[in-house]
């Protein structure tokens, strides 16, 4: 039997916590400042959230770029979002806060999230007796989320969220997706096999809490700009992202072949979604996310035809899969050290996130992956605690 925690050691952990998110917040508040913020993907959500609460466009490039200068911004090319507008609510309280006060508010939520994503992860697993979970705030793409702001760590928790819950409270694991909304294209071979996935199980709760979510959070955004989607739609028309080189596999792959022949770029996700849906459909009897479903979220990653480094972090619940698999294996881990060597550098040096040093990575998660779970045999995690989770 598990030895039950008693309240005074709750208490003290709970004083931990409060302890270092003081510490924390303190160290933020003293090195950082309005300009600091401007040098963050950040600044982005910040002053779309901003434009909404005065009723402008939160697409306005040349206001949001005024905004941003006036804070110290040295760069010459305005920070704009391009996520469509259908969580914007949800960080509207940003908007009334000065850009430093959000920054340090946004890089605590992005911490929390990351320690409430490990420790999921270690409930979902097993409690195993290693603090691999830990790892995640070492990952370099979770790295690069915390130094640029972005959103790929509300990705991770989404992810991990709906594996935590889809057995037991299928409606808040839909729910609990949302984020993932914000970059659909990341993925869209997921997306086939959960519809695959709730159509052969004749269960579409998950996928009714999701559409629900959805809509409750463009009505609220609808009722901020009534013109917000048009708005966008003019952001994408103009932003022209297809001419800009992206360090995916698939933008990769169009330039070289064909850099102005577009469509070239959607064959690998084309190409994912096919093999995503046939790959479920011959284990469709005893699919497991945990097991199974973390292949098609690294090859979901790994075709999209739009992403970023930091957009990885998302990954980590297949590395750690992978991890616990690799056991004492030597050759396993030597390769997993040589990714994560290989890849730090961008993080360490700031190498800017178009750059084309990046584009190896998401290939490289799932390659090792594969490597780690073999010899494990067909659904090698299907008798594992993870799989008879049922909470």
């Amino acid at each position: 039997m598990r030895e039950k925690r008693s309240p005074l050691r709750t208490f003290a952990a709970a004083l931990i916590v409060a302890a270092g998110t003081c510490l924390v917040t303190g160290v933020y508040a003293i090195g950082i400042d309005n300009q600091n913020a401007t040098e963050r993907d950040f600044i982005q959500y910040w002053a779309a959230e901003r434009q909404l609460i005065h009723g402008a466009n939160p697409y306005d490039v040349n206001a949001i770029f005024h905004m941003e200068k006036a804070l110290g911004m040295a760069e010459n090319t305005p920070k704009v979002t391009v996520s469509p507008p259908v969580a914007f609510f949800y960080a509207l309280p940003l908007g009334y806060l000065s850009a430093k006060a959000a920054l340090i508010v946004w890089l605590l939520i992005l911490l929390g999230a990351t320690g409430i994503s490990a420790w999921l992860l270690w409930l979902i697993f097993g409690r195993p007796n290693t603090r691999l979970h830990l790892l995640v705030f070492a990952f370099p793409p979770t790295l690069s989320c915390l130094m640029a702001g972005q959103l790929g760590i509300f990705f991770l928790l989404g992810v991990v969220l709906f594996l935590f819950l889809h057995k037991s409270r299928p409606w808040l694991a839909g729910v609990a997706l949302l984020p993932c909304a914000l970059k659909p294209h990341l993925f869209l071979p997921c997306v086939v096999v959960l519809l695959l996935w709730s159509a052969h199980r004749k269960e579409f709760r998950i996928v009714a809490g999701f559409l629900v979510a959805l809509a409750v959070s463009c009505v609220l955004t609808l009722r901020l700009d009534s013109h917000i989607w048009p708005q966008y739609w003019q952001l994408i028309h103009s932003a022209r992202l297809m001419d800009v080189f992206l360090p995916t596999v698939s933008v990769g792959f169009r330039f070289l072949i064909d850099r102005h022949d577009k469509w070239i770029e959607f064959v690998p996700i084309a190409i994912g979604c096919m093999g995503s849906a046939w790959f479920y459909w011959m284990r469709r009897d005893h699919w497991e996310w945990m097991d199974q479903g973390m292949i098609v979220l690294l090859v979901s990653v790994a075709c999209s035809p739009y992403s970023w480094f930091s957009d990885q972090a998302l990954l980590f619940p297949a590395i750690l899969a992978g991890m616990l698999a690799a056991e004492n294996r030597a050759p396993k881990w030597i390769l997993l050290g040589l990714i994560v060597a290989g890849s730090l550098p961008g993080v360490l040096f700031a190498i800017e996130l178009p750059s084309p040093f990046y584009v190896w990575t998401a290939p490289a998660w799932l390659l090792w992956y594969l490597f780690a779970k073999r010899g494990k045999g067909k659904g090698a995690l299907a008798d594992s605690p993870m799989a008879a989770i049922s909470r």
